[in-house]
Protein backbone atom coordinates (compact mmCIF):
# COMPACT_ATOMS: atom_id res chain seq x y z
CA UNK A 1 0.00 0.00 0.00
CA UNK A 2 1.39 3.58 -0.87
CA UNK A 3 2.17 6.00 1.60
CA UNK A 4 -0.28 8.07 -0.04
CA UNK A 5 -3.07 5.35 0.99
CA UNK A 6 -2.03 5.31 4.60
CA UNK A 7 -1.92 9.11 4.99
CA UNK A 8 -5.64 9.02 3.17
CA UNK A 9 -6.87 6.09 5.79
CA UNK A 10 -5.34 8.18 8.63
CA UNK A 11 -7.64 9.25 10.92
CA UNK A 12 -5.96 12.03 12.30
CA UNK A 13 -6.40 15.67 12.35
CA UNK A 14 -4.34 18.60 10.51
CA UNK A 15 -3.73 21.63 12.17
CA UNK A 16 -5.80 23.34 9.15
CA UNK A 17 -8.61 21.02 9.70
CA UNK A 18 -8.58 21.91 13.32
CA UNK A 19 -8.62 25.82 12.28
CA UNK A 20 -11.29 25.22 9.69
CA UNK A 21 -13.58 23.61 12.63
CA UNK A 22 -13.08 26.13 15.07
CA UNK A 23 -13.77 28.97 12.05
CA UNK A 24 -16.73 27.15 11.20
CA UNK A 25 -18.29 26.66 14.39
CA UNK A 26 -17.76 30.53 15.34
CA UNK A 27 -19.84 31.37 12.33
CA UNK A 28 -22.51 29.04 13.75
CA UNK A 29 -22.57 30.37 17.01
CA UNK A 30 -22.43 34.70 15.07
CA UNK A 31 -25.25 32.90 12.99
CA UNK A 32 -26.97 31.68 15.69
CA UNK A 33 -27.12 34.78 17.41
CA UNK A 34 -28.59 36.75 14.21
CA UNK A 35 -31.13 33.82 13.97
CA UNK A 36 -31.97 34.79 17.63
CA UNK A 37 -32.24 38.37 17.20
CA UNK A 38 -33.33 39.05 14.01
CA UNK A 39 -37.17 39.44 12.51
CA UNK A 40 -40.61 41.41 13.27
CA UNK A 41 -40.10 41.53 16.71
CA UNK A 42 -36.26 42.27 17.36
CA UNK A 43 -34.48 41.13 20.15
CA UNK A 44 -31.04 42.60 21.66
CA UNK A 45 -27.81 39.61 22.09
CA UNK A 46 -28.82 40.77 25.75
CA UNK A 47 -32.19 39.81 25.73
CA UNK A 48 -31.16 36.44 23.92
CA UNK A 49 -28.31 35.32 26.42
CA UNK A 50 -31.19 36.26 29.54
CA UNK A 51 -33.50 34.49 27.92
CA UNK A 52 -31.15 31.36 27.26
CA UNK A 53 -29.40 31.42 30.89
CA UNK A 54 -33.26 31.78 32.12
CA UNK A 55 -32.28 35.43 33.68
CA UNK A 56 -35.17 36.77 31.33
CA UNK A 57 -39.03 36.92 31.50
CA UNK A 58 -41.87 37.53 29.61
CA UNK A 59 -42.49 38.36 25.50
CA UNK A 60 -38.54 38.16 24.78
CA UNK A 61 -38.19 34.78 26.32
CA UNK A 62 -41.07 33.03 24.28
CA UNK A 63 -40.04 34.69 21.25
CA UNK A 64 -36.39 33.23 22.25
CA UNK A 65 -36.59 29.80 23.01
CA UNK A 66 -40.38 28.79 21.83
CA UNK A 67 -40.48 30.33 18.66
CA UNK A 68 -37.09 31.21 16.97
CA UNK A 69 -34.24 28.91 18.82
CA UNK A 70 -36.29 25.43 17.49
CA UNK A 71 -36.00 26.34 14.53
CA UNK A 72 -32.48 28.07 14.47
CA UNK A 73 -31.28 24.90 15.59
CA UNK A 74 -33.20 22.52 13.68
CA UNK A 75 -31.33 24.43 10.80
CA UNK A 76 -27.72 23.42 12.37
CA UNK A 77 -28.92 19.57 12.88
CA UNK A 78 -30.59 18.89 9.33
CA UNK A 79 -27.32 20.73 7.87
CA UNK A 80 -25.69 18.42 9.06
CA UNK A 81 -27.27 15.43 9.24
CA UNK A 82 -27.82 16.38 5.25
CA UNK A 83 -24.02 16.99 4.39
CA UNK A 84 -22.79 14.12 6.87
CA UNK A 85 -25.19 11.66 4.58
CA UNK A 86 -24.00 13.54 1.79
CA UNK A 87 -20.38 12.64 2.81
CA UNK A 88 -20.73 8.81 3.10
CA UNK A 89 -22.43 8.79 -0.16
CA UNK A 90 -19.72 10.97 -1.83
CA UNK A 91 -17.07 8.53 -0.33
CA UNK A 92 -18.48 5.48 -0.92
CA UNK A 93 -19.46 6.05 -4.61
CA UNK A 94 -16.23 7.88 -4.83
CA UNK A 95 -17.91 10.49 -6.94
CA UNK A 96 -18.60 14.09 -5.75
CA UNK A 97 -22.09 14.44 -7.61
CA UNK A 98 -23.59 11.68 -5.39
CA UNK A 99 -25.81 13.47 -3.86
CA UNK A 100 -29.43 12.12 -1.71
CA UNK A 101 -31.38 14.43 -3.98
CA UNK A 102 -29.93 14.50 -7.00
CA UNK A 103 -29.63 9.98 -6.65
CA UNK A 104 -33.72 10.26 -5.58
CA UNK A 105 -33.70 9.36 -2.33
CA UNK A 106 -35.00 12.81 -0.95
CA UNK A 107 -37.79 12.20 -3.43
CA UNK A 108 -37.97 8.38 -2.15
CA UNK A 109 -38.68 10.09 1.39
CA UNK A 110 -41.40 12.43 0.22
CA UNK A 111 -43.20 9.77 -1.97
CA UNK A 112 -43.42 7.92 1.32
CA UNK A 113 -43.78 11.40 3.38
CA UNK A 114 -47.09 11.63 1.33
CA UNK A 115 -47.97 8.40 0.64
CA UNK A 116 -48.50 8.01 4.65
CA UNK A 117 -50.14 11.63 4.73
CA UNK A 118 -52.86 10.99 1.86
CA UNK A 119 -53.58 7.26 3.11
CA UNK A 120 -52.51 7.19 6.93
CA UNK A 121 -53.21 10.65 8.54
CA UNK A 122 -50.63 13.83 9.34
CA UNK A 123 -49.18 12.80 12.87
CA UNK A 124 -45.82 13.44 12.91
CA UNK A 125 -44.58 9.64 13.70
CA UNK A 126 -46.56 8.46 10.96
CA UNK A 127 -44.79 11.08 8.27
CA UNK A 128 -41.71 9.72 9.85
CA UNK A 129 -41.86 6.27 9.33
CA UNK A 130 -43.26 6.98 6.16
CA UNK A 131 -40.59 9.14 4.96
CA UNK A 132 -38.32 6.33 6.34
CA UNK A 133 -39.72 3.20 4.36
CA UNK A 134 -39.73 5.43 1.35
CA UNK A 135 -36.19 6.21 1.54
CA UNK A 136 -34.90 2.60 2.07
CA UNK A 137 -37.24 1.25 -0.53
CA UNK A 138 -35.74 4.17 -3.43
CA UNK A 139 -32.32 2.91 -2.06
CA UNK A 140 -32.99 -0.40 -1.88
CA UNK A 141 -34.13 -0.10 -5.85
CA UNK A 142 -31.20 2.13 -7.01
CA UNK A 143 -28.56 -0.81 -4.86
CA UNK A 144 -30.08 -3.83 -6.75
CA UNK A 145 -30.75 -1.94 -10.02
CA UNK A 146 -26.79 -0.11 -10.00
CA UNK A 147 -25.50 -3.35 -8.83
CA UNK A 148 -23.39 -5.44 -11.75
CA UNK A 149 -20.34 -7.45 -9.88
CA UNK A 150 -19.90 -4.41 -7.40
CA UNK A 151 -21.14 -0.58 -7.04
CA UNK A 152 -20.11 1.56 -9.22
CA UNK A 153 -19.79 5.34 -8.99
CA UNK A 154 -21.40 6.56 -12.18
CA UNK A 155 -23.52 3.55 -12.78
CA UNK A 156 -24.97 4.24 -9.49
CA UNK A 157 -25.97 7.94 -10.28
CA UNK A 158 -27.03 7.28 -13.58
CA UNK A 159 -29.68 4.86 -12.21
CA UNK A 160 -29.83 7.24 -9.14
CA UNK A 161 -31.28 10.36 -11.55
CA UNK A 162 -33.69 7.98 -13.16
CA UNK A 163 -35.32 6.61 -10.34
CA UNK A 164 -35.28 10.36 -8.73
CA UNK A 165 -37.75 11.46 -12.33
CA UNK A 166 -39.74 8.38 -11.75
CA UNK A 167 -40.30 9.23 -8.34
CA UNK A 168 -40.76 13.25 -8.99
CA UNK A 169 -43.88 12.25 -11.45
CA UNK A 170 -45.19 9.69 -8.89
CA UNK A 171 -44.82 13.34 -5.96
CA UNK A 172 -46.99 15.38 -8.52
CA UNK A 173 -49.32 12.51 -9.77
CA UNK A 174 -50.21 12.56 -5.73
CA UNK A 175 -50.67 15.74 -5.59
CA UNK A 176 -52.70 16.61 -8.26
CA UNK A 177 -54.82 13.70 -6.94
CA UNK A 178 -55.05 15.33 -3.34
CA UNK A 179 -57.29 17.98 -1.75
CA UNK A 180 -56.17 21.44 -2.21
CA UNK A 181 -55.35 22.35 1.23
CA UNK A 182 -53.58 19.24 1.93
CA UNK A 183 -51.85 19.72 -1.62
CA UNK A 184 -50.56 23.10 -1.18
CA UNK A 185 -49.16 22.05 2.28
CA UNK A 186 -47.55 18.91 1.24
CA UNK A 187 -46.21 21.43 -1.95
CA UNK A 188 -45.20 24.39 0.51
CA UNK A 189 -43.37 20.96 2.57
CA UNK A 190 -41.65 19.67 -0.97
CA UNK A 191 -39.84 22.59 -1.16
CA UNK A 192 -37.58 22.00 1.45
CA UNK A 193 -38.97 24.69 4.16
CA UNK A 194 -38.24 25.19 7.79
CA UNK A 195 -41.41 27.28 8.48
CA UNK A 196 -43.51 24.45 10.43
CA UNK A 197 -40.93 23.19 12.05
CA UNK A 198 -41.52 23.83 16.44
CA UNK A 199 -39.74 22.32 19.60
CA UNK A 200 -42.65 19.61 19.46
CA UNK A 201 -41.21 18.02 15.93
CA UNK A 202 -36.87 19.42 16.09
CA UNK A 203 -36.59 17.98 19.37
CA UNK A 204 -37.96 14.14 18.39
CA UNK A 205 -35.94 14.95 15.06
CA UNK A 206 -32.62 15.99 17.07
CA UNK A 207 -32.83 12.41 18.96
CA UNK A 208 -33.36 10.61 16.00
CA UNK A 209 -30.18 12.83 14.22
CA UNK A 210 -28.13 12.64 17.17
CA UNK A 211 -28.88 9.19 17.54
CA UNK A 212 -27.51 8.22 14.13
CA UNK A 213 -24.60 10.12 14.37
CA UNK A 214 -23.41 8.21 17.60
CA UNK A 215 -23.91 5.32 15.57
CA UNK A 216 -21.59 6.42 12.71
CA UNK A 217 -17.58 6.52 14.16
CA UNK A 218 -17.48 2.76 14.66
CA UNK A 219 -17.24 1.91 11.10
CA UNK A 220 -16.02 5.39 9.47
CA UNK A 221 -12.06 3.93 9.15
CA UNK A 222 -14.11 1.26 7.10
CA UNK A 223 -15.96 3.46 5.08
CA UNK A 224 -12.69 5.77 4.70
CA UNK A 225 -10.95 2.76 3.27
CA UNK A 226 -14.12 1.85 0.79
CA UNK A 227 -12.21 5.34 -0.57
CA UNK A 228 -9.56 3.45 -1.37
CA UNK A 229 -11.19 1.28 -3.81
CA UNK A 230 -12.85 -2.29 -3.42
CA UNK A 231 -10.44 -4.14 -4.31
CA UNK A 232 -7.72 -2.27 -1.74
CA UNK A 233 -10.55 -2.10 1.13
CA UNK A 234 -11.30 -5.55 0.68
CA UNK A 235 -6.83 -6.27 0.55
CA UNK A 236 -7.02 -4.75 4.20
CA UNK A 237 -9.71 -6.99 6.01
CA UNK A 238 -12.74 -4.66 5.39
CA UNK A 239 -16.26 -6.17 4.49
CA UNK A 240 -17.15 -4.38 1.56
CA UNK A 241 -20.50 -4.87 1.07
CA UNK A 242 -21.72 -4.83 4.56
CA UNK A 243 -19.63 -1.36 5.22
CA UNK A 244 -21.20 -0.11 2.38
CA UNK A 245 -25.03 -1.00 3.22
CA UNK A 246 -24.57 -0.29 6.69
CA UNK A 247 -23.18 3.73 5.65
CA UNK A 248 -26.03 3.93 3.04
CA UNK A 249 -28.52 2.50 5.42
CA UNK A 250 -27.42 5.31 7.95
CA UNK A 251 -27.30 7.60 5.23
CA UNK A 252 -30.83 7.09 4.20
CA UNK A 253 -31.87 7.40 7.56
CA UNK A 254 -30.38 10.52 7.93
CA UNK A 255 -32.00 12.17 5.02
CA UNK A 256 -34.94 10.31 6.10
CA UNK A 257 -35.51 12.01 9.36
CA UNK A 258 -35.16 15.59 7.68
CA UNK A 259 -37.30 15.14 4.56
CA UNK A 260 -40.19 13.71 7.31
CA UNK A 261 -39.71 17.58 9.35
CA UNK A 262 -38.52 19.85 6.49
CA UNK A 263 -39.30 17.94 3.26
CA UNK A 264 -36.56 17.52 0.64
CA UNK A 265 -34.14 20.24 1.10
CA UNK A 266 -31.76 20.07 -2.22
CA UNK A 267 -27.83 20.30 -2.72
CA UNK A 268 -26.89 20.90 0.94
CA UNK A 269 -25.77 17.17 1.08
CA UNK A 270 -23.68 17.75 -2.17
CA UNK A 271 -22.14 20.88 -1.55
CA UNK A 272 -21.16 21.01 1.91
CA UNK A 273 -18.93 17.53 1.70
CA UNK A 274 -16.88 19.15 -1.30
CA UNK A 275 -16.88 22.82 0.15
CA UNK A 276 -15.57 21.19 3.40
CA UNK A 277 -12.76 18.96 1.36
CA UNK A 278 -10.99 22.35 -0.22
CA UNK A 279 -10.97 23.86 2.74
CA UNK A 280 -9.34 21.28 4.90
CA UNK A 281 -7.07 20.46 1.55
CA UNK A 282 -8.07 16.56 2.54
CA UNK A 283 -7.93 13.99 0.03
CA UNK A 284 -11.30 12.45 1.77
CA UNK A 285 -13.84 13.80 2.91
CA UNK A 286 -13.77 14.80 6.81
CA UNK A 287 -17.14 13.70 8.21
CA UNK A 288 -17.77 15.62 11.47
CA UNK A 289 -16.62 18.62 9.65
CA UNK A 290 -18.77 18.36 7.22
CA UNK A 291 -21.34 18.50 9.51
CA UNK A 292 -20.17 21.80 10.45
CA UNK A 293 -20.07 23.44 7.56
CA UNK A 294 -23.75 21.74 6.59
CA UNK A 295 -25.19 23.08 9.39
CA UNK A 296 -23.84 27.00 8.57
CA UNK A 297 -25.00 26.74 5.12
CA UNK A 298 -28.16 25.63 5.97
CA UNK A 299 -28.55 28.41 8.80
CA UNK A 300 -27.48 30.44 6.48
CA UNK A 301 -29.75 29.70 3.65
CA UNK A 302 -32.53 29.72 5.89
CA UNK A 303 -31.84 33.66 7.57
CA UNK A 304 -31.28 34.77 3.50
CA UNK A 305 -34.80 33.36 3.36
CA UNK A 306 -36.42 35.13 6.15
CA UNK A 307 -35.00 38.29 5.90
CA UNK A 308 -32.68 39.22 2.70
CA UNK A 309 -35.55 38.14 0.26
CA UNK A 310 -38.79 40.55 0.42
CA UNK A 311 -41.05 37.40 0.16
CA UNK A 312 -40.52 34.85 2.74
CA UNK A 313 -39.62 31.79 0.65
CA UNK A 314 -38.83 28.31 1.76
CA UNK A 315 -35.21 27.54 2.64
CA UNK A 316 -35.10 25.27 0.02
CA UNK A 317 -35.51 27.58 -2.92
CA UNK A 318 -32.55 29.32 -1.77
CA UNK A 319 -30.43 26.07 -1.03
CA UNK A 320 -31.33 25.30 -5.10
CA UNK A 321 -30.12 28.68 -5.92
CA UNK A 322 -26.93 28.25 -4.10
CA UNK A 323 -26.46 24.83 -4.86
CA UNK A 324 -27.13 25.69 -8.72
CA UNK A 325 -24.72 27.92 -8.82
CA UNK A 326 -22.13 25.39 -7.09
CA UNK A 327 -23.22 22.32 -9.36
CA UNK A 328 -22.81 24.31 -12.59
CA UNK A 329 -18.98 24.91 -11.06
CA UNK A 330 -18.40 21.41 -10.08
CA UNK A 331 -19.26 20.08 -13.07
CA UNK A 332 -16.98 22.10 -15.34
CA UNK A 333 -14.21 21.99 -12.66
CA UNK A 334 -14.21 18.59 -12.95
CA UNK A 335 -14.49 18.12 -16.91
CA UNK A 336 -10.95 20.48 -16.59
CA UNK A 337 -9.62 18.24 -13.90
CA UNK A 338 -10.18 14.91 -16.36
CA UNK A 339 -9.28 17.04 -19.58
Amino acid sequence: MTRNALNRMSPAISARSGLVGLGVAAIIVVLLLLALTLGDFPVTPAEVIGAVTGRLDGLPRIVVLEWRLPRAAAAVLFGAALAVAGAIFQTVTRNPLASPDIIGLANGSFTGMLVALLALGGSWPLLTAGSLVGGLLAAVAIYLLAYRGGLHGFRFIVVGIGISAMLASVNTWMLLRAELETALFASAWGAGTLNAVTAATAVPAGICIVVLLVLLPPIVPAVRQLDLGDDSASATGVAVGRTRLTAITLAVCLVSVVTAVAGPIAFVALAAPQITRRLTGSPGIPFALSGLVGGALLLCSDLIAQHLIPLTVPVGVVTVVLGGGYLVWLLIHESRRRA
